[in-house]
């Protein structure tokens, strides 16, 4: 698989479960596990931009 296309799938991922963390600290009060889901979330966000980045360039 291209590295363009590890990424983005590898974001998309981690967007998900940045996304499924946050819920779950949002419904049991956990603040931890919450800010945990919205720096997965961004780290998701930053590698997708990464993986389309590398399409552009021909990766």
């Amino acid at each position: 698989m291209k590295p363009s296309t590890t990424n983005k799938a590898r974001g998309t991922s981690n967007i998900v479960k940045g996304d499924v963390k946050q819920a779950a600290g949002k419904v049991s009060g956990n603040r931890n596990l919450q800010a945990k889901g919205q720096v997965q979330e961004i780290v998701g966000r930053i590698q997708r931009g990464v993986g389309k980045e590398q399409k552009k360039d021909g990766y």
